[in-house]
């Protein structure tokens, strides 16, 4: 029986040491509770921006490792070695094995027993693993979701909007913001250009007009911003936004003349972040 059970514990002392490398986008999470509400469409998103691969597969067998061969798990929690069959692939490679092994890490309850999950459909977010076929890493420790139809349906909007040519690039703060009043009372423009990980463009408009409230928009091309169309919640324009925008401008990003306008401008900022709403996550 030793001799027959060997190849699974070194395939299992693999996956652990490839599960405890580190790797560059490897994504900070919130436990996976045993009744963990649903995934939010920020926490897709935060997922799948950094997949290379998004499957949905069926567990066949889930096999505990050893706590202490399982570093930084947290408490109440437990590090398995699954054993699923691909069902469909819903981004990447299309190199991709009928059977799959990774590693996850699962809530356990009062008992020290993780859920009952064999059989059961789940999305993985993981990486391809090169000269393991049909091993994959997960990009994040818990990167393992119940399937469900609806989170399915959201998830592939989410893939489509992520490689279209022109998808908002990821933003990581604001550059500069400058208001310059018009020529009326209470007439002006807020200009925020925004800093990207790629360099691309990435603006907020605000307009005030006499009599009427303040109109925004925003672009992430060349092209002028859709004033009084601000991105819809729960798209990935309005994620790149509302998730990642700091809640307050840098210091000396506000290159407006006066401190009227340097006001304005402050007051344009937060009503941006006001309408986008919070980035509401179930992961951490």
């Amino acid at each position: 029986m030793r001799i027959a059970k060997r190849p699974l514990v070194m395939a299992i002392s693999a996956a652990v040491m490839l599960f405890l490398q580190p790797e560059q986008g490897f994504a900070r999470s919130q436990p996976q509770v045993t009744t963990r509400p649903e995934s939010t469409y920020a926490d897709l998103v935060d997922l799948a921006d950094s997949a290379q691969l998004v499957l949905r597969a069926q567990l066949r067998k889930l096999i505990r490792v050893e706590n202490e061969r399982a570093p930084g798990l947290r408490p109440g929690w437990g590090r398995f070695y699954v054993q699923a069959n691909t069902l469909a692939l819903l981004s990447g490679p299309s190199l991709l094995g009928e059977s799959l092994t990774y590693l996850v890490d699962l809530p356990l309850d009062e008992r020290g027993k993780p859920a009952k999950l064999k059989k059961r459909e789940v999305l993985l977010f993981a990486r391809s693993v090169p000269d393991r076929p049909g091993e994959l890493q997960l990009v994040s420790p818990d990167a393992q979701l119940l399937w469900l139809e609806g989170t399915e349906a959201v998830l592939r909007s989410i893939l489509t909007e992520l490689v279209v040519p022109d998808a908002p690039g990821r933003v990581i703060g604001v550059r500069e913001i400058i208001h310059v009043p018009g020529t009326l009372a209470g007439e002006g423009e807020t200009q925020i250009f925004l800093q990207t990980v790629d360099g691309s463009p990435a603006s907020i408009t605000v307009w005030h007009r006499p009599g009427w409230p303040p109109a925004w928009g925003a672009s992430f091309t060349e092209l002028v911003a859709n004033v009084g169309e601000p991105p819809q919640r729960d798209s990935l324009e309005w994620y790149r936004l509302a998730c990642f925008l700091p809640n307050a401008l840098p210091r000396g990003a506000n290159f407006s003349e006066s401190p009227a306008s340097r006001s304005q401008a402050a007051a344009d900022y937060r009503q941006v972040l006001g309408d986008l709403g919070a980035c509401r996550r179930n992961r951490r």
